[in-house]
């Protein structure tokens, strides 16, 4: 063998062990507290510009190797009979994807309720049975919006209503097999208002619906958030948000996983695996828009009486370290698509969520 010949069989020998090893920039699978592997999932809001329904969001979950598809809107089901959720679920089951479903407020007084499917009482009903039919262990449901905060009686006064609705179809819950998941929602209430709600209803059939990006909207350091709400959670939509500071106070603007620059990800999911067993990481990127919130403005405090110093502290230091986003058409779907392939890659490489290839 001539020395070419020698040096150009240790390069190929050497270029095929390489490409039997891991690429160096992936994660080994993160575990959770029970030794499992943390599923990986998506909100189907976070590509709600396509209209998809039903087997159209099962096929793109499927597609992007996915452990669940969360449908947070009933009408995205395509369906709303027994037979037709009984149908779709298999069609899930078959494709590898299982399938937790949601809907909005059920607070009959808060400004975002909407009686499309009737009464507080009769839509929270009609969630169960129908989470009961396409598989899901869980229906998530919302109180309202930051606005709710400003209402008569405050954040407390619809928390209690809120209290009411649910314990009207506590029984319906039980015979169904059914937990209700409430989000943090679009700043409604704190992660500490939150749990008052939970413990309130009932903690054995009451759980939350964990949002990071909405937790910022009540200026909560999203890993405290975690930490408060992580023991609550039976389900989760997450997101990457960037934050700075303003002349007023500062702004935010959800963002791709990976792409906020104010939260150390892999610190966050070290507490959440240590937190949230058995809990699916499920992603709702809606990027492009930023909201202001004025907190240099006397009055923007009348939306947050009760709020602790300490825990605003904590929200400034991460305001502090962020950068201005550039906002983009929120409406966009191939933008909307962008983000959430960019966020499943992220988690799924660089953290080590997800169960599949």
């Amino acid at each position: 063998m001539t020395r070419r010949d020698f040096v150009a069989s240790m390069a190929a020998a050497g270029a095929a062990t390489l490409a039997t090893l891991p690429s160096a920039q992936a994660a080994a699978p993160l575990l959770d507290a029970k030794g499992q592997k943390i599923k990986l999932g998506m909100d189907n809001f976070a590509i709600r510009a396509y209209g998809w329904k039903g087997r159209e969001l099962v096929d793109y979950a499927a597609e992007q190797k996915l452990d669940v598809l969360f449908i947070t809107d009933l009408p995205a089901l395509g369906t709303d009979s027994d037979t037709g959720c009984a149908e779709l679920r298999k069609y899930s089951a078959d494709k590898g994807v299982e399938i937790l479903l949601g809907s909005w407020s059920i607070c009959p007084t808060s400004k975002s309720f909407r009686n499309t499917w009737g009464t507080a009482e009769e839509h929270l009903a009609k969630g169960l049975r129908l989470s009961k039919a396409v598989g899901s262990p869980f229906f998530r449901v919302v109180l309202g919006a930051r606005e709710d905060r400003r209402t008569p009686g405050g954040i407390e006064a619809r928390i209690a209503d809120t209290i009411r609705v649910l314990q009207s179809q506590k029984s319906l819950a039980a015979d169904l097999g059914v937990k209700v998941a409430i989000e943090n929602h679009a700043g409604d209430m704190t992660a500490t208002e939150l749990v008052s709600l939970i413990e309130g209803a009932g903690r054995d059939w009451v759980g939350a619906n964990m949002d990071s990006g909405n937790a910022v909207w009540t200026l909560e350091d999203p890993m405290e958030s975690l930490r408060i709400l992580g023991p609550y959670a039976f389900t989760t939509s997450l997101r990457d948000s960037a934050i700075w500071e303003t002349p007023k106070g500062c702004k935010v603007q959800w963002t791709a996983f990976g792409e906020g620059g104010c939260v150390d990800w892999t610190q966050y999911f070290a507490e959440y695996a240590r937190l949230c067993p058995g809990v699916a990481v499920n992603i709702e990127t809606i990027g492009g828009f930023q909201v202001e919130f004025p907190y240099l403005e006397a009055s923007f405090w009348e939306a947050f009486p009760k709020k602790p110093a300490a825990e605003f502290a904590k929200f400034l230091a991460v305001a502090k370290r962020g950068k201005a986003a550039t906002g983009f058409d929120a409406n966009n779907r191939d933008q909307q698509r962008g983000e959430l392939e960019r966020s499943i890659r992220f988690l799924r490489e660089s953290i080590g969520l997800g169960t599949k290839a």
